[in-house]
């Protein structure tokens, strides 16, 4: 008798392809049913993070390594990024919201306009 050349997937394997998919279905929902909340807390912690940063670069004169200290709690997922030449820094929340703020004479560091 002729072996089958297909491999057969185990009862564990399915269960665990399945227990898998249940779990990824879970957690698209839960991103899908608090959306709003994401994203405004995406856009006020990069908003801050970027203010902050911005200051303690272009104000205080630290570098943006040493400002980067300065992040609260909870903020670790924000990446800053400065422009030297344009005094500005860019914090980004990923896949959800990037903001600059850039350093003007007489005013400090400003946010750029948000758009809705």
């Amino acid at each position: 008798m002729a072996k089958s050349s297909t491999p057969r997937t185990s009862g564990r394997a399915r269960y665990g392809l399945w227990l898998l998919a249940l779990i990824a279905l879970g957690a698209g929902g839960a991103v899908w049913a608090f959306r709003e909340p994401i994203d405004g807390y995406g856009a006020i912690g990069s908003a801050y993070a970027a203010r902050v940063a911005c200051s303690c670069r272009f104000v205080a004169g630290r570098s943006l390594e040493d400002c980067a200290k300065d992040k609260l709690l909870g903020m670790e997922a924000v990446t800053l990024r400065d422009d030297p030449e344009a005094k500005s820094v860019t914090a980004r929340f990923p896949l959800v919201a990037e903001t600059t703020a850039t350093y003007r004479e007489g005013y400090g560091c400003v946010l750029e306009k948000w758009e809705d």
